[in-house]
């Protein structure tokens, strides 16, 4: 039994420019398309629809795993948080797993919005991706 959708949640997928090949990760490719369909049925589940958008427009140059994490940024207009990056929103990453990180970004986007860092306030984890923290 699925809940009425109260809450959105716009995924916003950057342009890459690969800078090394230990950190490349495909977001056009099967797997995180995979990865994402099953995230939005969960979160639907729980009364969370998620929208993927992709911004050809802006670029990141990844050259380390926070750079990964800047290229994906979540917002939630309802909850007064927009465009946020991953490392924003999560703070340092716990085993450097892309989809683990952007789920636990999206439930906690959703469901604990109010511990995430204003996006003024000084943040170590900042690295001039654009998203303000």
């Amino acid at each position: 039994m699925e809940c009425k959708t109260t809450k959105q949640i716009r995924m916003t997928i950057l342009e890459r420019n690969f800078a090394r090949n230990d950190w490349m990760y495909d977001f056009e490719g099967s797997g995180f398309l995979s990865f994402y369909e099953t995230l939005t049925k969960d979160m639907n589940k729980m009364g969370v629809e998620l929208e993927l958008v992709r911004n050809r427009n802006a670029a990141i140059t990844i050259n380390s795993y926070a750079d990964l994490l800047n290229v994906v940024k979540l917002s939630a207009l309802d909850e007064g948080h927009n465009n946020h990056c991953i490392g924003h929103i999560i703070g340092k990453s716990q085993n450097l797993d892309i989809q683990e990180d952007i789920k636990i970004a999206v439930r906690r986007i959703a469901f604990a919005p109010e511990t995430i860092a204003p996006a003024d306030e000084f943040r170590k984890v900042c690295h001039n991706c654009g998203c303000g923290c």
